[in-house]
């Protein structure tokens, strides 16, 4: 099979864009601009990962979402039907169960105070069981440090399930997502049921990076929104958007952000923007940080 050029490249990856983007006029823009720089012979001589870096920072210099992306693989990759959703799914599925479905690390740090190290946000359903067994561990310590300095991103379902461990009912709104492709909005409520005790009255403190991104965000924006948590640490990466991916060759793949998070409380999200700290301080300080006030103000003497 031959190799596609450029001009094919980059047509397929912004029909990809005006098909699926979650803002119709901004792909609208982004589709104008790309195609008068490929007119331009702006990447006649770029080529692999430095290709994608091009394009990437032309699509966000018109649209700055940072899920608006290519993305260059060196290991060639089978051409999977765009429409075949599934199988995306089920390799998000395969890399959280190799991951202990994001959980990284549980302990009981000085002062009873419960840490949790969660690197990815699981699925609600797989990962219900990791996610209890962890919260069980924890459940007896008085304040709880949530570090999600690492953490790059995950399901909706899985980031109100963690949150839900934080409230005493099903009965609080959490977010909506609004898909472009049914023109339809899905609510995320706290679950009536959870495998493990609900963690209550007591303070939660959640650490972020500028790493934290995504599905990580969007636990540590909602309980910041609900006031049921304190970030400390740096201002996150900005990412809000559910996102599609689409293999455009064997070792491109376009994500294309295909619908938007509305909180509840706030009426908006991070995007661009980030998770804004109550209390900022350098990642790497965040945990002595908030361990220090934790142990101070609520752990055992």
């Amino acid at each position: 099979m031959a190799t596609p050029g450029n001009a094919e490249i980059i047509s397929s990856v912004l029909d990809r864009i005006t098909a699926g983007y979650v803002f119709p006029r901004r792909a609208a823009e982004v589709d104008r601009a790309l195609r008068a720089r490929l007119a331009a012979g702006e990447y006649d001589e770029l080529s692999g990962a430095a290709l994608c870096e091009a394009v990437t920072g032309h699509l966000q210099a018109v649209c700055p979402d940072r899920h608006l992306r290519l993305l260059w693989q060196d290991e060639p990759r089978p051409l999977t039907a765009p429409a075949d959703e599934g199988a995306g799914r089920a390799a998000f599925l395969a890399l959280m169960r190799a991951e202990n479905h994001g959980i990284h690390r549980t302990e009981q740090l000085d002062g009873n105070i419960g840490y949790l190290d969660v690197r990815w946000i699981t699925d609600a359903r797989e990962g219900a069981h990791a996610i209890g067994a962890a919260m069980e561990l924890v459940a007896r310590t008085r304040a709880l440090l949530f570090d999600l300095r690492k953490c790059r991103g995950g399901f909706p379902a899985g980031a109100a399930m963690w949150c839900s461990y934080f409230f005493p009912d099903d009965e609080v709104h959490l977010n909506d997502i609004y898909e472009r492709s049914t023109d339809s909005t899905r609510q995320y409520w706290t679950l009536p049921y959870l495998p493990a005790p609900r963690y209550l009255g007591r303070p939660v403190y959640v650490l972020t990076s500028a790493t934290t991104f995504s599905g990580g965000e969007e636990v540590a924006y909602t309980l910041q929104a609900q006031g049921r948590a304190e970030v400390v640490g740096e201002t996150t990466g900005g990412g809000a958007h559910p996102t599609a991916r689409h293999p455009v060759t064997e070792h491109i793949t376009v994500t294309v952000p295909t619908a938007r998070t509305v909180n509840a409380v706030t009426g908006t999200n991070w995007e661009g923007v980030g998770v804004q700290p109550d209390r900022a301080v350098p990642a790497e300080k965040a945990l002595e940080a908030a361990h220090g006030e934790a142990r101070e103000r609520w752990g055992q003497r």
